[in-house]
């Protein structure tokens, strides 16, 4: 029996494979059913601060539509459903009790006072982590990368200071040195990093010539970029690397081992394949360890890393780009 035990977040784990945060992971069925395929952990569907803002808003407009009605009205108390974020939370300590596996809760907020609030809360609902999700898309001509950076850094340090569960940043590639912004995350205390996350982008009808909305998933390869950056970070950080956009097989799962990643999240491969593509990963990575003799993941995590890759010490580095450039024609056939 090969052991596939691994870390996420400093949480053990009985295998790489985790399900990220989507429509996939909100459903008590449904990660019932992730956790009966196999997956190692559950990142529960992300809390969002603008969903919250829409949902007072909601409330505020039921609150006083009433207000200009006379005495003789029936009732004077709008229909109301559950507002704000206490449904997520509920649903958060509903799924942590039916499962036997970790489940991470996922936040994605604005605001300051936002994000310690709701981290806070969240954290008091049982899960096993947290997992911060950093998205800044640019809308200030007047804003520097620092100023960002810093105020993201600031974040993490409150968080870390009003929650007891680990937590997880996972960030997008838009930084002018992620480097060095994952080595100050580091620092602060972060207990993991997931390379990276894969947002929606509006897109335009050209008919109808208005925006409209896309829902594309990861292309398989798409985890090459999570790639390059776990070689990099591999033993340069205490934190634990988790690939992710674009796994879909356990080849894709193995080359992130490999390059020292600790674990993967997986989404688009669901939505294409089903929950039993779970199953079918673990199977191809327990057939490739049989082939190369290895007992357990630790035998080859972090083999072809940058400090540890032996025969190319610029595999990580802008000279591969000019070797692929120079050698295209081996690659693409004879040049004409």
């Amino acid at each position: 029996m090969k052991d596939l035990k691994t870390t996420h977040m400093g949480i053990a784990l009985d295998n790489p494979i985790i399900v990220g945060a989507s429509n996939l992971s909100n459903d008590l069925d449904t990660i019932k059913k992730a956790e009966d395929e196999g997956a190692a952990a559950i990142v529960y569907k992300s809390l969002f601060e603008e969903q919250i803002q829409l949902e007072r808003f909601q409330i505020d407009e039921k609150l006083n539509e009433y207000n200009d009605m006379y005495a003789e009205m029936l009732t004077q108390h709008p229909a109301m459903r559950n507002w704000g974020p206490e449904e997520h939370l509920l649903n958060l300590s509903k799924a942590k009790e039916s499962l036997s596996i970790p489940l991470i809760a996922s936040l994605n907020a604005v605001n300051l006072d936002s994000w310690i609030k709701y981290a806070k809360l969240i954290s008091e609902t049982g899960v096993d982590g947290l997992e911060l999700n950093f998205y800044q898309i640019p809308s200030d001509f007047t804003r520097t990368a620092k100023e960002i950076e810093e105020e993201q850094l600031n974040i993490v340090k409150e968080i870390k200071q009003v929650v007891t569960v680990p937590v997880s940043v996972k960030l997008s590639t838009d930084y002018s040195n992620l480097l060095n912004f994952i080595s100050k995350l580091d620092g602060a205390g972060v207990n993991a990093f997931v390379l990276f996350n894969s947002f929606f982008q509006p897109d335009i009808d050209i008919n109808s010539e208005k925006h409209i909305k896309t829902f594309k998933l990861s292309n398989n390869g798409d985890y090459k970029k999570s790639l390059r950056f776990a070689g990099i970070l591999y033993e340069n950080i205490k934190a634990d690397v988790c690939g992710s956009r674009g796994v879909y097989s356990g080849q894709d799962v193995i080359k992130l081992l490999l390059s020292g990643a600790s674990c993967v999240q997986v989404v688009s491969t669901l939505y294409k394949n089903g929950f039993s593509q779970i199953a079918h990963i673990k199977k191809e990575i327990v057939e490739w360890m049989n082939g190369k003799n290895y007992n357990s993941i630790a035998d080859f995590k972090g083999k072809l890393s940058k400090d540890r890759v032996v025969g190319n010490p610029f595999i990580y580095k802008r000279a591969q780009y000019i070797d692929l450039l120079l050698n295209s024609e081996t690659i693409f056939g004879e040049k004409h």
